[in-house]
C-alpha cells in the first residue's frame, strides 16, 4: 500500500513538472518556435521599415527556415518568391548580381529580397499588414480584386472570407507565427 502511495505522489510530482516546463517554460518555446538567421533578418527588416517578427512568421510559414527550396510552383529560396517577382524585385530595387541560386541558397538575398517586396505590398496596401501577407502569397491584383468588389475587406477579423483557401491558411497561419514571435522575442 505504501509502494502505491509514493508511485501515485511521483507521478503528480512528475506531471506538474512537466505542465510547468510546458507552461511556463521560455526555453522549450524557443526550442518550438525558433528564429534562424536573425541577424539578417534584423537587417533587411531594418532597411525596409518591415517588423522582424513579421519576417521570420512569413520564413516559418514559407520554408521552416530551409534554404535551397523550390516550391511546386517554382517559388524560391528562404522567402518562396517566384522568379518573375524576384526579376521585377531585384530591378525595382536595384540589387545588381543576383542570381537564381543566390535566392535559393544565399537566406542573406533572399531575406533582403523578400523583406524589399513585403514592404513594397505593405505600402500597396496601404500599411495594412493583414492585406499585404494576403498579397504575398495570392499576389496583389487578387487581393486588389478582393478588396475592390467587397469580397474581403482586408482584415484579419474577416479572413474566412479570402476566396483563396490556401490564402486564408497562410495568412492565419503567418500571424499566428507573428503573434509567437512578438511573445517569444519582444527584443527581436
Amino acid at each position: 500500500m505504501r509502494i502505491l502511495v509514493k508511485k501515485r505522489v511521483l507521478l503528480i510530482l512528475l506531471l506538474g513538472l512537466i505542465t510547468i516546463l510546458f507552461l511556463k517554460s521560455d526555453w522549450l518555446a524557443e526550442w518550438m518556435y525558433p528564429v534562424h538567421y536573425k541577424q539578417d533578418i534584423r537587417a533587411s527588416a531594418g532597411n525596409y521599415g518591415i517588423e522582424p517578427h513579421l519576417v521570420a512568421a512569413i520564413i516559418r510559414s514559407e520554408t521552416n527556415y530551409r534554404t535551397g527550396r523550390d516550391s511546386k510552383k517554382g517559388a524560391l529560396g528562404l522567402m518562396q518568391i517566384m522568379p518573375n517577382t524576384a526579376d521585377w524585385v531585384i530591378q525595382k530595387a536595384g540589387f545588381t548580381g543576383v542570381t537564381e541560386d543566390m535566392l535559393r541558397y544565399r537566406a542573406d538575398v533572399s531575406i533582403e529580397v523578400g523583406s524589399w517586396y513585403l514592404n513594397s505590398l505593405t505600402q500597396q496596401f496601404g500599411q495594412n499588414k493583414i492585406a499585404a501577407i494576403a498579397a504575398y502569397n495570392a499576389g496583389p491584383g487578387n487581393v486588389q480584386k478582393w478588396l475592390h468588389s467587397g469580397v474581403w475587406d482586408g482584415k484579419m477579423e474577416t479572413v474566412k472570407q479570402i476566396p483563396f483557401g490556401e490564402t486564408r491558411h497562410y495568412v492565419q497561419r503567418v500571424i499566428y507565427y507573428y503573434n509567437k514571435y512578438k511573445d517569444l522575442y519582444p527584443s527581436f
